[in-house]
């Protein structure tokens, strides 16, 4: 899986883009680790939860083993970088991912 779709561009909705930096498989965790540089000028940094939903949308995965690492923006710039990670499934999820980053990406279960 490794650089099968680095340079994709993936569309967030309103002008947001996301290009893919990088997209590793590491098999020991079995989980995809996928680097974005989002484009979003004249526009704020995108909403996690927004951003989760998206890129589980686009990589065909269930938002529930979607996970934003971290989002790094800076100042004045319109782009930023993500850290995201995709688990094969929802309970390796939960073993890897510390408590505050699922919270902060709202929690496992969505509620809408």
């Amino acid at each position: 899986m490794s650089g099968q779709v680095q340079g994709r561009k993936i569309d967030l909705g309103e002008g947001v883009v996301a290009e893919v930096v990088r997209d590793w498989y590491n098999p020991l965790i079995r989980r995809r680790e996928v680097t974005l540089r989002i484009h979003h000028m004249l526009k704020p940094t995108p909403m996690r939860i927004m951003l989760r939903m998206a890129l589980a949308n686009a990589f065909g995965a269930d938002v529930s083993r979607v996970y934003i690492r971290r989002i790094d923006t800076e100042y004045g710039m319109g782009v930023s970088v993500a850290e995201v990670h995709i688990y094969d499934s929802k309970e390796r999820a939960l073993q890897f991912e510390p408590q505050y980053v699922i919270d902060r990406n709202g929690g496992v279960e969505l509620e809408f």
